[in-house]
């Protein structure tokens, strides 16, 4: 099927928009912002146009939209930190916009952003240094700026962001131990409940019986005596 206009329209902004993302953003902020709510509204269109996409490629064409406005979001956190860590849970688009590109645009411009975030949190490590005391958000908020060598930053950068990931870890531990538990849980219940569904079976299985036996024995002896059935 041929590529309609409005597809191709859509591919050529979102090429610039791309492009864009990949330059260091100050004065072309707005255009950006503007430019991806025009994206947005076109990819509306081309999902009720007659000649629209494959699923598979309007997919990717939502992935990459939704890229740029999660990365328009990041932007605007108030500190690197947060910043680096809203970029970890962006997804580029997995393939090229443009026929001319090796490696889709979207991922490149994911990697520059984090590269660009990394460097902003170690230019703040390399104008403060860390408390002694206090947690790590009041530090980078409130602690004094004072010269650091550089080699100083450069080992505290890392520490933070080794002691985020070892925050991650433990985080994702604590929620596979909480999955594991509620499934041992829901086991052990469900045991429980056959347990006592068999159990009400073989008691109402031994009344029974021995509701049984008493008829014939009462049927018995109401018989005369020497009385033979």
């Amino acid at each position: 099927m041929a590529t309609s206009r409005l597809e191709i329209n859509f591919i050529r902004l979102l090429s610039r928009c791309e492009s864009l993302a990949s330059e260091k953003r100050n004065e072309t902020d707005w255009r950006l912002e503007k430019y991806v709510g025009a994206l947005e509204e076109m990819l509306v269109a081309l999902k009720k146009s007659p000649s629209k996409p494959t699923p598979e490629i309007l997919t990717d064409y939502n992935r990459k939209v939704d890229f740029l406005k999660g990365l328009l979001e990041a932007d605007k956190l108030p500190s690197p930190a947060e910043k680096s860590l809203a970029n970890q849970f962006l997804a580029p688009g997995r393939t090229p916009t443009i026929s001319s590109e090796r490696t889709p645009a979207s991922k490149t411009v994911h990697i520059q952003s984090k590269a660009r975030c990394a460097g902003e949190m170690r230019k703040e490590l390399m104008s403060t240094a860390v408390s002694s005391s206090g947690s790590l958000d009041t530090d980078l908020r409130h602690r004094k700026s004072i010269p650091v060598d550089e080699r100083q930053s450069a080992a505290e950068l890392d520490a933070i962001l080794q002691h985020h990931h070892n925050l991650q870890e433990k985080l994702a531990d604590d929620m596979l131990n909480l999955a594991r538990n509620l499934k041992n849980n829901t086991l052990a219940a469900q045991k429980f409940i056959g347990y006592g569904s068999q159990t009400q079976k073989e008691y109402s299985c031994r009344r029974a019986a021995v509701g049984g036996r008493a008829g014939r024995y009462s049927t018995a002896s109401s018989q005369p005596a020497g009385e033979t059935s």
